[in-house]
């Protein structure tokens, strides 16, 4: 029909026409964007522009620019920030979900205290199978401040599910100050914890954080 009514107007009129349908598509387009921000619950907005990397140590064969293109997710690999307390692991973590959902791309932040509680109240309410599926609904996933926090049993078997779900579907992206030979202090399984290592491993990348706490360098209290 718009190719029809197009080819019977004039040349500024089907300029006209075009920009009205280009208008129409960025404003469209800009809805979704804030929408999947909006979804993402993140904790702040944080941008890629301006990160200070200093404190980051990328593998040899990654870097910088390959993060910040996202092409990751596009392949759905895994990344975990491991590192010192307040040297930008939640904030580059916010920051990438920021980016996806800019993108279009559907991403959602959680800590892991905050997953593992809606995972199990959504098994008490006999509604798991539903939220699993919403979860899966996100390309990107970011689980910040993973073995802060002690997890029972059943929160870790709940955990390990969205992690072995997402594997080789789903970009994850974990921060964490436990080396991964004391994850199994987090799920309080050694079996269950070298599975998830294994998975994330696969397809994954470490990115090591040091240095002085960004919060403590800059606090009032001193």
């Amino acid at each position: 029909m718009l190719v029809e009514w197009a080819e019977k107007g004039t040349p500024k009129q089907r300029e006209y026409l075009h920009g009205v349908l280009l208008a129409e598509h960025e404003s469209r387009q800009a809805s979704r964007r804030q929408r999947l921000l909006t979804a993402a619950r993140l904790p702040a907005l944080k941008s890629l522009t301006g990160f200070d990397y200093s404190s980051v140590k990328f593998p040899e064969d990654y870097g910088r620019e390959e993060l910040t293109s996202l092409d990751f997710i596009n392949r759905a690999e895994d990344l975990v920030l491991y590192g010192d307390v307040g040297t930008g692991k939640t904030h580059l973590a916010s920051a990438l979900i920021a980016a996806a959902c800019q993108q279009g791309i559907p991403g959602r932040f959680y800590t892991t205290s905050s997953l593992v509680m809606q995972l199990r109240r959504a098994k008490d309410e006999g509604r798991l199978d539903r939220e699993l599926a919403n979860i899966a609904k996100n390309r990107l996933i970011a689980i910040d401040e993973f073995g802060y926090l002690p997890i029972d049993t059943e929160g870790a078997r709940l955990l390990f599910q969205v992690i072995a779900d997402g594997y080789e579907k789903r970009s994850l992206i974990i921060t964490t100050n436990l080396e991964f030979s004391r994850w199994g202090t987090v799920f309080g399984d050694d079996n269950m914890a070298a599975a998830v290592i294994d998975r994330i491993v696969h397809h994954g990348r470490l990115l090591q954080f040091r240095g002085e706490s960004y919060r403590v360098k800059h606090a009032l209290m001193k």
